[in-house]
């Protein structure tokens, strides 16, 4: 027996319709035309209903096809991993205080306006004094300068300072960070040579003296944040190599990763380097990001020297790297909680301070509550770390919940919070569903409670 053909409206016809016109006007009439077609194609195929107007079926299948659609761009997500800095979600999240700035200057702004004068201002004055003020406070011989990113910020310190001409660097440090970023290839973008120092896991004073006798224009140390090498080991400090190129009188770059404005508390970020620290070394020009250990937007740093700061703010590359009125908004508003006082403000630092006593209370009462929705759950102990490449060792402990799904695996059961309109993002651990409170803020609870409640209907 032939099946009969089920043939929909015209999709023209549709899009003329009252509804129709309505879903191009709210959603533009390319996406309502595509998913009507969609529609079209299930109700051919049998998979939408028959029984009524074929017009209405499609319409309401198209409208909700396009009221699920997400947002262009990134989506906000829980972040329950225990991993503060999250590289794949974005890093640092920014401070109340940094989205408000943003949002003040995403329209017309001062970004290059003086308002004395009425003539240009500079862009790099929203966070310049900000940046000298909290990094290097009474230090009239230093000045800073913000760009895209800390690659970028070494990038435009070794075009400037070494182009065409070797820099020393100690094989122990040519890292590769993240996916795509290695000093040698940065080194190379810069117009600079490398001259590789010392071994993997030995470089002496000689060394580098040897490489500076040999031409090297600029002196790099790198701080290689997501490694260690330990055992028959030997590097030399900045302030040995201070000495050194005081002397040949060749400039000392280091490369810091990340930049905090005072020594942590926390036993695995003490280590993580501090830029007035490296500074009072010896080191002339420091580069550092502003979303790891700041805890703002990604943007990168130059702080040291001023003449050498000049020089790379002069630099037409400069231009080309320089962040824009959004991303100084957010920096802006980051520095001045520090300057402050208010640095508990700074999400990541809001994280490191919180309690393990209100971790385990919060713990201890979305556990119960899961348990009341039907979740095999408890809360224990865990382990966060700080992430992004800040602190290696970094070991926080935390408190979260464990659960398991009472008709679903784990792997399934993180997949559903994913898929939900604000996902939450879990790890699985021994078999279990693990949410790690240090990284969720304390508002967000309810939003975790909701998103276990919706996982338990079927799927």
């Amino acid at each position: 027996m032939a099946i009969p053909v089920r043939v929909p409206p015209s999709i023209e016809s549709l899009l003329s319709s009252e509804r129709g016109a309505g879903l191009a006007a709210r959603h533009g009439r390319l996406r309502a035309r595509e998913a009507l077609r969609e529609a079209a194609d299930r109700f051919r195929r049998g998979f939408l209903p028959a029984g009524r107007d074929a017009a209405e079926t499609l319409l309401d299948a198209a409208e909700a096809s396009l009221s699920r659609r997400p947002p262009a761009g990134p989506r906000p997500v829980v972040n329950a991993t225990g991993v503060l800095l999250h590289t794949n979600l974005g890093r640092a999240p920014l401070a109340v205080a940094a989205r408000d700035a943003v949002l003040r200057a995403a329209g017309y702004s001062t970004l290059e306006l003086d308002l004395a004068t009425g003539g240009r201002g500079k862009r790099g004055e929203h966070v310049r004094p900000l940046l000298l003020a909290l990094f290097a406070p009474g230090r009239d011989d230093l000045d800073a300068l913000a760009v895209t990113n800390a690659a970028a910020a070494l990038l435009l310190a070794l075009d400037t300072l070494a182009n065409g001409r070797p820099v020393a660097v100690s094989r122990g440090e040519l890292v590769a960070i993240g996916g795509d970023f290695r000093v040698p290839s940065i080194l190379a973008r810069s117009g600079a040579t490398l001259l590789e120092v010392g071994t993997t896991n030995r470089t002496t004073p000689e060394d580098y003296a040897e490489a500076i006798r040999s031409g090297a224009a600029v002196v790099l140390k790198v701080r290689p944040s997501n490694y260690r090498i330990v055992g028959f080991t030997e590097e030399v400090g900045l302030g040995g190599l201070a000495t050194l190129c005081r002397e040949a009188r060749v400039p000392l770059v280091y490369d810091a990763g990340a930049g905090s404005p005072r020594r942590f508390e926390e036993p695995g970020l003490r280590d993580e380097p501090v830029p007035a620290e490296a500074l009072a070394e010896g080191a002339d020009l420091v580069c550092f990001s502003g979303d790891k250990t700041l805890g703002g937007p990604q943007a990168g740093v130059l702080l040291g020297e001023a003449a050498l700061v000049r020089g790379c703010a002069k630099n037409p590359l400069a231009r080309a790297l320089r962040p824009d009125k959004l991303v100084l908004a957010a920096l802006a508003a980051t520095l001045d909680l520090h300057l402050s006082g208010r640095s508990r403000e700074v999400p990541f630092h809001g994280m490191l301070m919180a309690s393990i006593e209100g971790l385990e209370a919060r713990a201890r009462s979305l556990a119960a509550a899961a348990a009341a929705l039907g979740w095999d759950a408890e809360a224990a102990p865990l382990v966060a770390i700080a992430g992004g490449g800040a602190g290696t060792e970094s070991t926080l402990p935390s408190f979260g919940v464990l659960l398991r799904h009472p008709g679903a695996g784990e792997a399934e059961a993180a997949a559903r919070l994913r898929a939900r309109e604000l996902p939450v993002i879990a790890r699985i651990s021994e078999g279990r569903l693990v949410l790690d409170l240090r990284s969720v803020a304390p508002e967000e609870d309810a939003d975790l409670l909701a998103a276990l409640g919706d996982v338990l209907a079927p799927a």
